[in-house]
């Protein structure tokens, strides 16, 4: 792809120094070359030879009791072995006083000293941002390879649910989660993303994932995965020929949480809770997406450690995912847990930046213990 075109995409291929980097000596500031030898006693006159600019080819010799003007990024010029800033001179004339000594080296950037010709630069499965585009701009490379990103679909299942625009019944609901997951998506750099709503029907149902699963690298489907007379999904997983990974997760919210393969494609549902939603998009789909993206594995899930304001309390023998509010003070990040109604408080999942996750074999969190965090949205 072009240049330009890769950034949020993971690199597939190596890329190499064309050249030293840098390619020559070259002057760290705006100043005088000189001969460190010159200035071991100071106060000293020397002689002004000539002048180079970045990007100029010229080449006055420095010889004994001569200098020559130079400027930032300016190739430092045959027989000088340092750099005086201009700060610590005086010019008068054709004569330059030096009020400082000099160090050989001194304020040289030294060929190659960042990379040698051929050196590996960056490796396979690293995010081009801009510092990595950069780098790649300055050793030639117009095009790279990368890996694109996967294509996902969402389907969002229950006969109770309808549009965001539609007008709702006391028995139905809007469909939040679609939303939610696009949003998640998108800013996670992946999209467009195509949704349905699709009926509690196993026909129906395994109809869409197919159709699903033949256009997207991805199938996100909400609700109708657990055990219930409704719960529709195992079924037409079955029906559409897809291999179930894992059916079933020790966390909360989230439990019943599925993964499956059908021809390449990978389906994950999750149950149709939006804090549950949340939980599993995070926790699973997105690290997938990454990995299939090209990211290195050890980036996929990201999370940070933190104190935790207040004592919390477990009750279940799973792993608990608690929504949290992030606070930054001097001694770094504190979280807050954030009172719930359950995995269907939306209301609780818009105020959370992520979740504190607690291990299952602990009954009692004190306050200041430090913790795992795994962000829902980008942290300040």
């Amino acid at each position: 792809m072009p240049l330009l075109e890769t950034a949020g995409l993971c690199l597939a291929e190596e890329v190499r120094a064309d050249r030293d980097l840098p390619p020559a000596d070259r002057s760290a500031m705006d100043g005088y070359a000189v001969r460190a030898s010159d200035l071991q006693d100071v106060p000293r006159k020397l002689r002004l030879v000539g002048e180079v600019a970045a990007g100029s080819p010229a080449r006055p010799r420095v010889s004994a009791g001569t200098c020559a003007r130079i400027f930032t990024g300016a190739n430092v010029p045959p027989g000088a072995d340092a750099v005086v800033m201009m700060e610590e001179t005086r010019r008068r004339g054709d004569l330059v006083e030096f009020m400082a000594s000099a160090r050989p080296g001194q304020n040289i950037r030294r060929q190659g000293e960042e990379a040698r010709r051929n050196d590996v630069l960056l490796r396979p499965g690293v995010l081009l941002g801009p510092a990595q585009i950069g780098l790649c701009a300055s050793v030639g490379r117009a095009r790279l390879r990368v890996h694109r990103r996967p294509r996902v679909g969402i389907l969002v299942t229950g006969g109770e649910v309808r549009g965001v625009g539609d007008r709702v019944r006391r028995h139905e609901l809007r469909d939040s989660n679609g939303p939610a997951i696009q949003a998640s998506l998108l800013a996670a750099g992946f999209g467009p993303v195509a949704t349905a709503i699709v009926p509690d029907d196993p026909r129906l149902l395994a109809s869409a994932i197919r159709r699903s699963a033949r256009s997207n690298d991805v199938t996100v489907v909400t609700g109708g995965v657990s055990v219930g007379e409704y719960d529709y999904v195992p079924e037409a997983m079955r029906r559409v020929g897809a291999t179930i990974r894992f059916h079933g997760v020790r966390m909360k919210p989230g439990r019943p949480g599925l993964y499956a393969t059908v021809r390449g494609s990978h389906v994950f549902g999750l149950p149709g809770n939006p804090l549950s939603v949340l939980t599993g998009l995070h926790e699973f789909v997105l690290p997938a997406l990454r990995r299939l993206m090209g990211l290195h594995r050890s980036l996929c899930v990201p999370a940070i450690y933190v104190r935790l304001a207040e004592r919390v309390r477990v009750k279940s023998k799973r792993t608990e995912f608690l929504p949290a509010h992030l606070m930054w003070g001097e001694s770094g990040a504190v979280a807050s847990p954030l009172p719930s109604h359950g995995s269907a408080d939306l209301c609780c999942g818009a105020l959370a930046d992520g979740a504190i996750v607690v291990s299952g074999d602990a009954n009692e969190v004190r306050a200041g213990s430090l913790l795992e965090f795994r962000p829902w949205r980008p942290l300040p």
